[in-house]
């Protein structure tokens, strides 16, 4: 996994999917998510070695620069 997050946002769509998709649960689906993830990387340090990596920077749009003239 190239980070954290990915990582966790990975592992809780497979929670939702095994709950069978309810609405209104993403927190829920998250958390467990995150707690499952984090207690791996505890366990086993190489799985934060792969799991936390410093997340892409984002390319910013020409329109967004500004100047202050």
């Amino acid at each position: 996994m190239p980070n954290l997050e990915e990582a966790i946002r990975e592992r809780a769509y497979h929670l939702w999917v095994a709950d069978g998709q309810p609405d209104g649960k993403a927190e829920v689906h998250w958390m467990h998510a995150q707690y499952e993830i984090l207690a791996a990387s505890v366990a086993n340090p190489a799985v934060a070695d792969i799991a936390v990596t410093k997340p892409a920077r984002r390319a910013r749009s020409p329109k967004s620069k500004t100047r202050a003239d």
